[in-house]
């Protein structure tokens, strides 16, 4: 008998799972490798879901999975030299406090053979992700020291400009300007960069969805939630940066003002 995964399943099985059921055909292996490796065909009895052995940013491959006793001597050999003997204990306590009792079982069924790199599965997943996190920690670390830089950028530019227009803005206000109308155009001539700025850079992020998809696990590169969370970030960092210099336009002297030069 013999067991199948969900990929190799989806692959010669067109339309699975709404297609044809694999558990009617059977799985012939070891064909055309010499006589050592063949065997007659296996029923296949279930199907199973996917393992990202070579890592969580590739997808799973096809794998047929069989009965260790039923494995012929050839491939039991082959395998043997191609590979380590990987075991798989789960348990019901925490997996350290079991460690020394699991080596002494397979110590014992294997007649003494060392039991190497013992693991628990967070510890796995951990040491597969590990480049794409400190990846992840230093392009964060990136993104909110342009953030900042950007903000800094953006109060210094509109303080400067309203230190520009300084008698400009005494004169509308000596003029009967209101306090509100002058610090709505101090806003908007802020946001109208800052927001020119965002959609340059949501394109720039669609366009360079490809390469963040290497460093993503369990979320689209294209995600909706991130789309719109992070231009609304940026947008309200951008509004705090220059809110304040319209509301130091709204307190201009109109005297003060139209005596500078």
């Amino acid at each position: 008998m013999a067991i199948v995964n969900q990929a190799l399943a989806r692959k010669f099985w067109a339309g699975y799972p709404a297609g044809p059921d694999p558990l009617a055909d059977r799985v012939i292996l070891g064909k055309g490798y010499g006589p050592e490796f063949e065997e007659p065909a296996r029923q296949i009895v279930g199907v199973v879901g996917d393992v990202h052995d070579s890592g969580l940013n590739h997808n799973p491959e096809p794998v047929v999975y069989v009965p260790m006793a039923q494995v012929t001597d050839g491939i039991t050999a082959l395998a043997a030299r191609a590979s380590r003997i990987v075991w798989i204990v789960r348990t019901r306590v925490e997996s350290r406090s079991l460690g020394g009792a699991i080596e002494r079982e397979l110590q014992e069924a294997s007649g003494g053979l060392p039991v190497a790199q013992v693991r628990t599965m967070e510890e796995v997943v951990r040491q597969s992700t590990a480049r794409e996190d400190f990846d992840m920690t230093l392009l964060t670390i990136f993104g909110c020291a342009a953030l900042l830089l950007a903000a800094i950028g953006i109060y210094g530019l509109m303080a400067y400009a309203v230190e520009q227009r300084r008698q400009e803005l005494g004169i509308r206000m000596a003029l009967g300007a209101a306090t509100q109308h002058v610090r709505n155009m101090i806003v908007w001539q802020g946001m109208r960069l800052a927001l020119a700025g965002v959609a340059v850079g949501v394109a720039a992020a669609f366009a360079l969805t490809r390469l963040l998809e290497n460093f993503l696990f369990g979320v689209r590169a294209w995600d909706a939630l991130v789309f719109v969370s992070v231009p609304v970030l940026l947008s309200a960092v951008a509004l705090l940066a220059v809110w304040a210099p319209a509301v130091r336009a709204t307190r201009i002297d109109p005297a003060e003002a139209l005596r500078c030069e």
